[in-house]
């Protein structure tokens, strides 16, 4: 029986990269919970559940362009060291975090620094990479 939106789910799962780095998991104990089609998770998760029943385990891979999208060179920010409040010294990997136009929390990652610049990406980290999950379908509401 497929799963209609509007429909309340509650998923186990684990996400690895390609080189098998975990990225996230549901807790053993607490399934993930959201609502199909409402947009709480990322397209193709949604869509992989649509077709699952419950107490299935399932394993699928997300394209890069239906989970956190293609990593858009746009959002490679060049800054001036004196953006940064004095005594704050970023450093290589260091997350920053600001209030995006849309009202959401943005992070900017520091990608490189020089003594004229200091390079930040406003990409989400998992943007441009195909994503692959173990899904159980726990429950539907």
């Amino acid at each position: 029986m497929a799963i209609e939106s509007g429909q309340k789910v509650k998923v186990s799962y684990t996400g690895v990269l390609d080189d098998g780095e975990i990225f996230d998991s549901s807790p053993e104990d607490t399934p993930l919970e959201f609502v199909v089609g409402a947009g709480e998770v990322i397209p193709g998760f949604d869509k992989a559940v649509q077709e699952m029943s419950v107490g299935e385990i399932k394993k699928i891979t997300i394209p890069a362009q239906d989970a956190y999208g293609p990593h858009n060179p746009d959002l490679i920010i060049k800054s001036d060291p004196s953006q940064f409040e004095e005594g704050e010294t970023p450093e290589v990997g260091q997350l920053f975090r600001f209030p995006g136009a849309d009202g959401n929390t943005m992070f900017l990652k520091v990608v490189s620094i020089s003594d004229n610049e200091i390079v930040l990406d406003a990409n989400h980290p998992l943007a441009g990479k195909d994503l692959n999950f173990e899904l159980e379908l726990v429950a539907v509401a």
